[in-house]
């Protein structure tokens, strides 16, 4: 077991949820990137998620796909989010970080280098959102061989056979889609995504932690979420929001971000 699943292990042991915060790493510049996952890591998330920009982030909602460009445009390659996974790693021995990504940059670099250089750079886990469970039996033999875990994504309409082998094939946690469509902060969590989680956390319970994502941005959605069996909340576009809001002003993003990081960590502890 690496550092996800031990996170979770201690986490259930303490009836906490995990909160998993995401960056675009490079957004708005890559020096950047690390003051700004620190601030998170001193809100409270207890992983990390730094996503790859890609030119074409199908997955991803208006937030997300501009700090992608923001990033592309200040010249973050795939080499400068390992570093900045690096950088973050030596200082925080205990957070795992994921890298979240499509999969063209990790053709583009082949299998074998694009892990070699993300178990060097200190990564534990690996989201591919387009690269369907049928077609990744060699993105998992080299992600196994160098012990990174491959997190998958179900969503509302996974059909069970599909999320029996979904589940199957992920390891670190699987990643439930909260509901149709791209990422991006929502006002409320549907009665839809409640049953959702329910419904699916019977099949994951004992075999690979559930984690929730897109659209979670308050505490509210943190609290129904973990009260209904998720034992993660992915927030994104909520953290992404705060950054944008204040280009040019990096000591008041990373302020806003370890505030609310840290009211959204509140909201996993003891939600029932």
């Amino acid at each position: 077991m690496n550092s996800i699943g031990k996170v979770f292990n201690r986490l259930k042991a303490k009836n906490e949820g995990a909160l998993i915060g995401y960056l675009t790493a490079g957004d708005p510049q890559p020096e950047l990137t690390v003051d700004l996952a620190e601030a998170l890591i001193r809100g409270g998330v207890d992983i990390l998620e730094l996503g790859l920009p890609f030119s074409d982030p199908i997955a991803d909602g208006p937030t997300i796909q501009a700090a992608s460009l923001r990033a592309l445009t200040a010249g973050t390659t795939p080499k400068k989010v390992f570093e900045v996974a690096d950088s973050i790693t030596k200082k925080q021995k205990n957070l795992p970080i994921v890298i979240m990504t499509y999969y063209n940059p990790v053709f583009r670099m082949g299998l074998d280098k694009f892990f070699s250089e993300a178990k060097e750079s200190g990564v534990e886990g690996v989201i591919v959102p387009d690269l369907p469970v049928e077609e990744a039996d060699a993105y998992r033999t080299v992600a196994t061989k160098q012990g990174i875990d491959t997190i998958f994504l179900a969503a509302p309409s996974t059909t069970k056979e599909r999320l029996t082998r979904i589940i199957a094939c992920t390891s670190g946690f699987l990643y439930l889609v909260s509901h149709f469509g791209v990422t991006g902060a929502k006002s409320a969590v549907e009665d839809s995504t409640i049953s959702l989680v329910k419904r699916v956390q019977i099949n994951t319970r004992g075999r690979v932690p559930l984690a929730v994502g897109f659209g979670v941005s308050k505490s509210e959605h943190v609290k129904g979420l973990v009260a209904a069996g998720a034992e993660g909340v992915i927030v994104g576009s909520a953290f992404v929001n705060l950054i944008s809001g204040n280009l040019g002003y990096p000591d008041k993003m990373c302020r806003e971000l370890e505030k609310t990081a840290c009211e959204l960590k509140q909201a996993t502890i003891n939600p029932v």
